[in-house]
């Protein structure tokens, strides 16, 4: 497996975990603590990567403490319930909107197969329920004290209601999970940043506000959960603040012309308008056709073309009730 552990330094490693099959898609971070510690587990077919990872590591699944969960998406945590089958002793962590969700994931279900259709079993099966007792939840500014480190959980929505965000005390790191954005790694000739605006809680304003939150902490570096750590927090914020706004524009601009459109044909209409916005600044950079960054992107612009019109048009119910 090419999933190889990197030292992010301040006792974090990072892996792949192959998320729907992409390399630099979405990883886990392990916090080496006496309390060992996992941030995100992605679906139940990363859980053999992750397995994995975790041997290299030489850690034993019966010693990890905790399992923390950004959010509830399944490429966050439709795992867990899988990864709690080797880890005896582990609890997750989860955010206080998310844990009925993970006790009963029927919804979860319901939602991806909406999403992913066909593909919903090669991406997410199988998903199984947490046992209440195997669950913690982390209100807004409670923390978590492990043995060397103090990990503070803030309510961070926008992306999602039931999303926090973890500052580390050790690292001055922050797991922003989809908060403030995708880290797309598969580009290395500069840093590239979008925003995450996919179905079925995406909320532009809030997403700012829970940016401002983080900005205010003074983090040192930001882990995404896709993908990796930035240690240029200033230039994430800026990017976020430059592309939700080219996200809006495209996705109000298509509604307003399309508005007895359902969700499902205004996706690709917002989709092809965006990908081509998208297209046309990373050409103006060099970047290639080709390139290999276009495989995530384009599944990634679809999905967030999806929240982009789920929106509009529960903001266009709200204004005419």
């Amino acid at each position: 497996m090419k999933n190889k552990p990197v030292n992010l330094g301040h006792q974090i490693s990072f892996f792949d975990v192959f998320d729907l099959g992409f390399e630099n898609r979405t990883g886990t971070f392990v916090i080496h603590d006496e309390k060992l510690t996992i941030v995100e587990t992605s679906a139940s077919p990363s859980i053999p990567y992750l397995l994995d990872g975790l041997k290299q590591l030489e850690i034993d699944p019966a010693d990890i403490q905790y399992i923390i969960v950004t959010h509830i998406h399944l490429d966050h945590a439709g795992g867990a319930g899988l990864l709690l089958k080797h880890c005896p002793n582990a609890k997750v962590v989860v955010h206080p909107r998310g844990y009925r969700h993970l006790v009963d994931p029927s919804r979860l279900i319901a939602g991806a197969k909406a999403v992913y259709k066909e593909d919903f079993e090669k991406f997410y099966d199988p998903i199984y329920p947490i046992p209440e007792e195997r669950l913690m939840i982390k209100e807004n500014g409670e923390v978590l004290e492990l043995a060397n480190r103090t990990l503070t959980f803030y309510d961070t929505p926008g992306h999602a209601k039931h999303h926090f965000s973890i500052h580390d005390s050790l690292s001055n790191g922050i797991f922003t999970g989809d908060t403030i954005g995708v880290y797309y790694q598969d580009i290395q000739e500069f840093d590239f940043f979008l925003p995450s605006t996919s179905p079925n809680q995406f909320d532009p304003d809030e997403m700012l506000r829970s940016l401002e939150l983080i900005e205010n902490l003074n983090v040192s570096r930001i882990y995404f959960g896709h993908f990796g750590m930035c240690q240029n927090p200033k230039e994430v914020y800026a990017e976020i603040r430059k592309w939700l706004p080219t996200f809006m524009e495209t996705g109000e601009s298509v509604f307003l012309q399309n508005k007895d459109k359902t969700i499902d044909e205004l996706t690709p209409l917002i989709s092809e308008k965006l990908y081509d916005r998208i297209h046309s600044y990373l050409s103006e950079l060099n970047i290639p056709n080709n390139h290999k960054v276009y495989r995530i992107l384009k599944m990634d612009i679809d999905i967030c073309s999806m929240g982009l019109a789920d929106y509009f048009i529960r903001k266009n119910k709200e204004q005419k009730r």
